[in-house]
């Protein structure tokens, strides 16, 4: 039932009941309206079968409470033929004609009902031209080096994707020839559905599939869609810091849209290859750093090699445990204000393989030396 409808019909007059009756009320007078004008009983009256056609139609609309509900604030808002403001009358005692409000019938004007069709079917307005659409969204792959990852590259992506058709410009039809306007959604691309009676959401006109356009001699390279396939070479850049498996949106870089609409956007996974020295923790690099036992008994200074720069100089101090991790400041990846992580240094002690008599005596006078307790004490 259109909004146009609604206003134009008082089916609490039809019921001859007032605006404020009760259901059972609605019922009664329903039920009593529909025996006098049941086409059983007027057989070959066309007005009582007609009459009989409006009891039904209000009572379908008053019988139930969302919609009665929808249908008494429509006409409160617009009812009786002119625009009503709220808390007012009449604008100034002009009247309206329904017609020059909603459109008038068998032509594409828009009006209030265009307006109002959008607020029935999800805030989307009708238009009377042909809606630009946008282009699809594309999706790719690339693989980059670890190094690359942490401080950002640009890489050439050869893209295929939609775009429209060479042989008909993107109009689906056979040259020489134009589209038309779809009848049934009038070139908007979408057509109200209803649920349980009522408006409830919008979806793609299943005439046109959502163009807007039908195409009675299709082109012969497109068969109709309009659309064909394109490849294009483009620089992408991907930020520093960007992470194994992280996916990078690029506005307006998708496929080109239809009738003037914007392009779609390019969704970019991004694959980063291991690296055989370095690791990642966020926004800070990781290093594993191997030291002798003397190192770590007596302490020192060691080399630790940055990922793309000179080494820096780390004091490792006496008695240091396996394992224990040394931040070093601005040496990670590069974060989005620009400033550095950090990186983070784990020291493993080497033991070694193989010890010559001279070190094994070496060591054997150091365990006496020290006469350490035995560490696993605790597990007994």
């Amino acid at each position: 039932m259109s909004t146009k409808e609604w206003l134009e019909k008082d089916y609490y007059k039809v019921l001859g009941v007032s605006k404020d009756a009760s259901p059972e009320e609605i019922k009664k007078a329903y039920r009593r309206l529909a025996r006098q004008n049941h086409p059983d009983a007027n057989k070959g009256d066309p007005k009582a079968e007609e009459r009989f056609k409006e009891v039904s139609e209000a009572y379908s609309v008053l019988s139930d409470p969302a919609r009665r509900k929808e249908y008494d604030e429509t006409r409160s808002l617009f009812g009786g033929g002119g625009f009503r403001f709220p808390g007012g009358g009449q604008t100034g005692g002009f009247p309206f004609d329904l017609g020059d409000i909603f459109g008038q019938p068998g032509t594409r004007t828009g009006g209030l009902g265009d307006l109002l069709g959008g607020i029935f079917t999800g805030g989307r307005t009708r238009t009377t031209g042909v809606r630009p659409r946008r282009g699809a969204d594309v999706e790719t792959e690339v693989t980059i080096s670890f190094v690359d990852a942490v401080e950002g590259v640009t890489v050439p992506l050869r893209m295929t994707s939609d775009s429209p058709c060479p042989a008909c410009s993107g109009t689906g039809a056979r040259s020489g020839t134009l589209p038309r306007v779809c009848p049934d959604c009038e070139g908007v691309g979408m057509r109200a559905t209803t649920q349980g009676g009522r408006l409830a959401i919008s979806e793609p006109c299943r005439t046109c599939r959502g163009r807007g356009m039908v195409v009675d001699d299709p082109c012969p390279s497109c068969h109709g869609s309009g659309r064909g396939r394109s490849s294009r070479t483009m620089q992408v850049r991907i930020p520093a810091g960007v992470h194994d498996g992280q996916r990078i949106r690029l506005r307006g870089k998708g496929a080109p849209g239809e009738r003037g609409g914007p392009a779609g956007d390019l969704y970019v996974t991004v694959h980063v290859q291991p690296h055989e020295r370095f690791g990642r923790k966020g926004e800070h690099l990781t290093i594993t750093v191997p030291i002798t036992f003397p190192e770590a008994a007596l302490g020192g200074e060691i080399k630790v090699p940055t990922l793309n720069g000179p080494p820096v100089r780390l004091k490792i101090p006496p008695g240091t445990p396996n394992g224990r991790t040394f931040r070093i400041r601005g040496k990670g990846t590069t974060r989005r204000d620009g400033t550095k992580g950090d990186l983070l240094a784990t020291v493993e002690i080497v033991v070694p393989k193989h010890l010559d008599e001279e070190a094994k005596k070496a060591l054997d006078a150091f365990r006496r030396a020290t006469g350490a307790a035995d560490p696993r004490d605790d597990l007994r």
